[in-house]
């Protein structure tokens, strides 16, 4: 069984590191999945009989790792829940880019339109049918001339199909190892990481922010001497 690195952990609430390549939760491939690996975790801790409750709260794509909060109770379920539907739940990104971007902070509003065969998304005019818009900000971090890479800070406003990765392949700055929408040439491994997730708690309403980074090994060393 894979090693749950668990950042922090209540009666209501738990809050772990997603490992990269593991889904959030069960898919046709039949892969161990994050929300089974946490029931096991919680089971053998606890010496829990029977089924374990568990509530899958948010997503994040496969090949991408990071901080993940899951709820311990139905009650904790719905609260949590109703915080994404308000937009207080939040959830910032690092990510490693091709190139210097222009600007060192902004804005991007976009169209993105989903196409459920090829599950991609493109950036469409708006008012094209079934668009949706999409909007973030982001802040850069630091740029390395010898790589032509960029570590840049993204902020979600809206949490649409593949946001960050077309929003930013569509500006020719595509996530360094994105086999979908980037370039082939910079490995197979995603620079896409979830490294902050805030939320209210759900019984106290405490507000709570956690944190988790990658470690500095690929072309993730670009966060040497970085401060986050």
């Amino acid at each position: 069984m894979e090693k749950l690195n668990v950042i922090y952990e209540d009666n209501h609430i738990i809050v772990v590191e997603k490992m990269v390549n593991i889904p959030s939760q069960a898919d046709k491939t039949g892969d161990l999945d994050m929300l089974t690996l946490i029931k096991q975790y919680i089971k053998e801790k606890y010496q829990k009989p029977g089924n374990v409750y568990l509530g899958l709260i948010h997503r994040l794509d496969r090949p991408v790792g990071g901080v993940m909060v899951f709820a311990k109770t139905s009650k904790a379920a719905a609260r949590l829940s109703e915080q994404v539907r308000e937009k207080t739940f939040k959830k910032r990104y690092l990510v490693i880019v091709d190139g210097k971007l222009e600007e060192k902070e902004g804005v991007w509003e976009d169209y993105l339109l989903k196409n459920e065969k090829t599950n991609t998304s493109k950036v469409v005019p708006e008012g094209t049918k079934n668009s949706k818009l999409a909007k973030l900000d982001y802040q850069v971090l630091k740029y390395n001339e010898e790589t032509n890479l960029s570590l840049v800070k993204v902020n979600l406003h809206t949490g649409r199909h593949h946001q960050i990765r077309v929003q930013f392949a569509s500006r020719n700055h595509s996530i360094c190892g994105d086999q979908k929408y980037g370039t082939r040439g910079r490995g197979k491994q995603i620079s896409l990481w979830a490294y902050e997730l805030s939320i209210l708690h759900p019984i106290t309403k405490q507000e709570m922010t956690f944190k988790c980074l990658p470690k500095k090994q690929g072309p993730w060393v670009i966060l040497e001497n970085v401060e986050i």
